[in-house]
Parts: C-alpha cells; structure tokens; sequence
C-alpha cells in the first residue's frame, strides 16, 4: 500500500571521535507491513461493526500476506536496493489502495486517512514528482475499483471504523517520523564529523605543504597533477645560490645561533621567489635551488625574467639582513652569489612509488650549479640563453666562456648589472653601505605615509651628522 522513506542507511553519525552507531531508516518491509495492517484493520473493524459485508473478510488475509509476498518476490531477484523498482512497487501499492477505497466504498474519513498514509510515503520516497506519480496511480486505481464494484461514496462511516483508520494512520506517520528523525539526527552528527574531518585534514594539508613549493602543493591538492612517476621535458630557468663566507661564520658561532640565522635567510628568501613565481626545489647547506616554468608558466621569455627580478631583488635584500646580523653581533660579512641558466630539464617525480621527490634535472642544472660557484660575492652571472631573454629589459656584462662538463663547446656568460630603468639619473634605488652606516632606498615601493616617517628619520640622522661635525 505505501513504501518507507529512503534515506541512506549507511550514513553514521559521529560526533569527534565518538562512533554512534547509526540509525538505519525504516525498512520498506517494516512500512508496508505497517500501512497493510491498518488497512486490514479497517476492514475488520468495518465488519465487526456491520458496515461491511461480511464478504469482504477475504480482504483481511490479502492485505495481511501482500507486504511478505512482495519482500521475498525483491528479495529472491536481488532487488531490495534498486530505487526504480522500489518506486513501482509503491505505485503498485498506490493502485491497490485505490482499489482498497473502492472496496470500502469509498467512505469518506477511511479514505482520507488511507490516502493519508499513501501520499506521505510518496512525498518522504521522492518528492513531488513521485507524488504526483502516486496520485495518478490512485486515482488509476479508484477508476478500476469503481468500474467493477460501483461508485458510492459513503459519508457517514461508524465511529469504530473511523478511529480504527485515524489510529492506524497515526501509528504509520509516528512510528515513520520516528525514523526520519532518527536519520536527521545522524546526519547532523555526520555533518558535523565531517567538519570536523576537514578542518583536521586543511590543518595537516598546511602543514604538510611546508614539505612542498606552493605551487606544487596547490597542483596536487587541487587534482591537476597526479602523484606518481612522471615526467616531462620543459624549458625552464634554473636559479642556484649560497652564501659567500658561512663556511668560515659556522667554525665561529654556535650551532643553535647559526641555524637561527640560516632559518631567518631561509625565510626572507623564499618569500621574495614566491613574490616572483619561483618554484623553490631544495635547500642544501647554505644553498637555494629554484627554478621557474613548472608547474606553472607565463612563457620562456616571462619566467627567465622573473627569475633574474627576484636574484636582484635578492641582492639588494641581502644588504639589509646584512646590517641587522651586524647590529646582532655578526662580523663576518655575509655575500650571496648567484647563478641562472635557461634551458630544457626534464622536472617531475623522482625516486620510487613509495617515496618521491619533485626536482629537475639536466644540463642546465648543472650549468646554473657551475656559475653560482663562480660568481663573486653578490654577483649573479647567467647564461648566454637567459642573457637573450632578458637583455632588453636588464643590463648585463659580457664576462667571457667557460668550459663546463656535459657541454662541448665553451659557454658564454654574462654578468647581470641591474634593469635598465634603473640605470642612470632616474633610477628608482640608491643605496650606501659603510661603517656604521647602510640605506637602501627604493622610491617607488614607498607609500605616502611611509615616505614622511622616512624624511623625518632622515632629517634626525642628519642633524645628528651635522652635530658630531661641530
């Protein structure tokens, strides 16, 4: 007569680390053998009042065997599960209800509450659709009813009759909210897990992404790259750099403070490559390896740009932490040197299945490798390849060949000098660095506000020179 609503019976509610047990929905079994009995229980009591003929009591065991008949039929074909079979049944249950009415003769207030209990079940099954689905099938079914036994609509019905159908129907709509709110309360519970799931699985992703570049990490997490072992031939700019006398700062300074100070480089470092772009590979020792074009790129040309933009802006930053480690105690003057080439690498996963590295490797990497190690102290050499890319842009210095293993002929370098716009009168930087004295000035990152605090700084120095002098 009416089928039970399907709500997933797998959902489990937890709350944190709790595990309740979940509440499975009403099974269609329990439902129809509900709605059935007090189908069979108005007719009974129909009969036992002498409102029905006693003809009718074949009705009784019908409606009694209907709901077991039709559960070991979906059982036996492996259908119990399978939403559009369950959805006909009830439409066949729809049907038979509508012949039940005709039965009854359609007695008003068993009528109502029969359909009652057939239209609530359609509504918690499918919504309106199968709503309006069960309707036409009822109605289908009152039409073939009153065809064979006659249209006759009985209003006043026996008091016995009317309250054996609303209590039936009461019971069913009860015993089916029950259910339904049992459902909602797990899911509730399952929200929240799951919430709470996600915010534990976002604060392992950060952390996790501390192991990896930004853009790799992103890459991964957002299914535009797949974690296995691949990889592909690009052409990329390759950036190498360490600092000129820490090898001879570590023999002075105790391990604690040294890591602090590297940290502390580390850091200010990787931000100014992530400013850029730069996809940061590793960090050896003293050392930074970054590269450019992978796994994202804005093209050969813009990427070696961006790579030589951020080793200059590493330069100039350099000064800076170079006074503050100086004001700190640290006397050894500290010099990063450089190194960029622009070529094809083949970048992807590296190792085995179970534990891999996203790195480059190639030629170029070893060229990139081969001038940081001879640049001067904050000097950045580059390639002839990375020199074509940026020379309309940044100033360079034809510094001679060198002779570097893997390549046969002897290999062009340059020397970057600084961008051409900031190469004479109009340059946006200066900077000065003597004892007691360092200022790196550039105008264009200043802000208004900013810009008054700094002349007043500037004027207070002053003043204090032009004391010191009298």
């Amino acid at each position: 007569m009416m089928n039970a609503p399907l709500i997933p019976a797998n959902v489990v509610g937890m709350e944190h680390k709790s595990k309740p047990a979940a509440i499975p929905p009403m099974p269609d079994y329990n439902a129809r053998v509900l709605a059935y009995i007090a189908g069979a229980a108005v007719i009974a009591s129909g009969i036992v009042s002498g409102y029905f003929d006693r003809n009718l009591i074949w009705v009784v065991p019908v409606a009694l065997l209907w709901p077991h008949f039709i559960f070991f039929v979906t059982r036996h074909l492996g259908w119990q599960r399978n939403q559009r079979v369950r959805q006909r049944i009830l439409l066949i249950d729809a049907i038979v209800t509508g012949l039940l009415l005709a039965i009854i003769q359609f007695s008003l207030i068993p009528s109502l509450f029969l359909m009652l209990m057939l239209y609530f079940s359609c509504l918690i099954v499918g919504g309106v659709r199968i709503w309006l689905t069960g309707v036409a099938a009822n109605l289908v079914g009152c039409v073939l009813g009153g065809l064979v036994l006659g249209f006759h609509v009985v209003i006043d019905t026996p008091l016995l009759v009317n309250a054996v159908a609303g209590i039936g129907t009461g019971i069913y709509i009860c015993v089916t909210a029950y259910y339904t709110h049992q459902q909602a309360r797990a899911l509730v519970l399952a929200k929240s897990q799951i919430q709470f799931q996600r915010e534990q699985s976002i604060a392992l992703s950060h952390k996790l992404s501390k192991y990896l570049s930004p853009q790799v990490w992103q890459s991964i997490f957002t299914g535009e790259r797949d974690v296995r072992l691949e990889t592909q031939r690009k052409k990329l700019a390759v950036f190498f750099s360490d600092i000129r006398g820490f090898t001879e700062l570590s023999e002075e300074m105790e391990p604690e403070s040294l890591t602090e100070l590297l940290n502390n480089y580390f850091t200010e470092m990787s931000q100014i490559a992530l400013k850029y772009g730069g996809t940061i590979d590793k960090f050896v020792g003293d050392s930074i390896m970054i590269f450019f074009g992978d796994p994202t790129s804005r093209g050969a040309k813009e990427d070696t740009v961006a790579c030589v933009s951020m080793a200059i802006d590493m330069r100039k930053h350099m000064k800076i932490l170079r006074q503050k480690w100086k004001s700190q105690g640290i006397r050894t003057p500290l010099e990063i040197r450089m190194g960029i080439s622009t070529g094809y690498c083949t970048v992807g996963n590296f190792g085995a299945e179970n534990r891999m590295d996203y790195t480059i490797i190639g030629k170029e990497v070893n060229l990139a490798s081969r001038l940081e190690s001879l640049a001067e102290p904050s000097e950045i050499l580059v390639s002839y390849e990375t020199f074509s890319l940026i020379k309309d842009k940044i100033m360079c210095r034809d510094k001679g060949e060198i002779t570097v293993k893997g390549f046969t002929r002897p290999v062009p370098i340059y020397e970057v000098i600084d961008f051409r716009r900031d190469i004479g009168p109009h340059r946006s930087f200066m900077e000065h660095e003597c004892e007691g004295f360092a200022m790196y000035l550039d105008s264009e990152k200043i802000s208004g506000v900013e810009r008054d605090t700094i002349l007043q700084a500037l004027d207070r120095a002053m003043g204090r020179l032009r004391g010191g002098d009298e």
